[in-house]
């Protein structure tokens, strides 16, 4: 088993409960974290046989250009895809930032996290 991160992918959106939120936007980062049995990759030197984290970087820009009121939903929908589209995923971890929250403080950012485990079938 290994672990490929695509870290701190920045992207301006949309995300929120407050209608100034919607309207304006915000700048996020992204963080996702993957594993997968990376063992046949490391000896056949192949794309196909490994998570390609080109991939991984666009279902987040996709999926983040997709208004939501809660950052929750927006990481639940990079997981699914994820696990939909990498077959070889076996964990993921998805965490969304919002870079200067409008919460009333000096706050840098409020970030939510979500790890999945793919289901068995």
């Amino acid at each position: 088993m290994g672990t490929i991160k695509v870290e701190n992918i920045r992207v301006y959106a949309y995300h929120g409960c407050l209608k100034e939120e919607t309207l304006i936007g915000s700048d996020y980062r992204v963080d996702v974290s993957i594993k997968a049995d990376l063992n046949t990759s490391s000896i056949s030197d192949d794309l196909n046989d490994t998570v390609d984290y080109v991939l991984l970087n666009h279902i987040v820009k996709e999926e983040m250009a997709i208004a939501s009121k809660l950052l929750e939903t927006v990481a639940k929908r990079i997981l699914d895809r994820i696990f939909k589209e990498s077959p070889a995923v076996k964990k993921t971890s998805v965490s969304i930032s919002k870079l200067n929250p409008p919460i009333g403080g000096d706050v840098e950012k409020v970030t939510i996290k979500i790890t999945e485990k793919r289901k068995k079938r």
